[in-house]
This record gives structure tokens, C-alpha cells and sequence, in this order.
């Protein structure tokens, strides 16, 4: 919001009603701000613990640990070869781990 530095000053009474003026300005949008949302909608993208997902399938493919890449002996994550830390006794950890 731009500032009129030009223009005069208000006192404190002009503030106090210009505040409930705007107060009761507000009050009167507020039906504006309503979001129409459809719960069952919303609910539907939800999944609660211990649902039975054994009829669903996985829609990624699942590529093995390439050349360039190795797993981490702490996070078991599969990480590329850059961000190897170091090698302790054949156990790889990543640089994320070694921090």
C-alpha cells in the first residue's frame, strides 16, 4: 500500500474510528472469504492407518542400483557415487550421514 508522506497527520481519535470503521469493513467481507469445499471430496484423498491395500498396485517402475550408484551402510538409501563420504571396512556411507 503506497503512503502519502504529504499527507497530514491523523490523531489518535481518527485512528480509533478509522479502526472500527475498518473492523466493521471486514466483518462484512468475511462471507466473501468462504472456500466452498466438498468434504467427501476431500476425504477421499485420505487413507487411514491400517487400510487394506493389498489389491492396489505400484505405479512406478523400480529400477536396480545402477554402477554409478551404491547404498549407504547407515540411511540405506541409494545414493550416486558423488556423494560417497568415505569407505570404513567395506561399509559405504553418504556425505548426508557423515555430517
Amino acid at each position: 500500500m503506497a503512503t502519502d508522506y504529504d499527507a497530514p497527520r491523523k490523531n489518535d481519535e481518527d485512528n480509533e474510528q478509522d479502526s472500527i470503521q475498518e473492523l466493521q469493513a471486514r466483518r462484512s467481507d468475511k462471507s466473501s472469504g468462504v472456500v466452498d469445499e466438498d468434504e467427501t471430496e476431500a476425504a477421499e484423498g485420505f487413507e487411514l492407518p491400517g487400510a487394506d491395500l493389498s489389491g492396489e498396485e505400484l505405479a512406478v517402475r523400480v529400477l536396480p542400483r545402477q554402477a554409478d550408484e551404491f547404498t549407504c551402510s547407515s540411511c540405506f538409501l541409494v545414493h550416486h557415487r558423488s556423494q560417497l563420504a568415505y569407505e570404513k571396512s567395506g561399509q559405504m556411507i553418504c556425505t548426508e550421514c557423515a555430517a
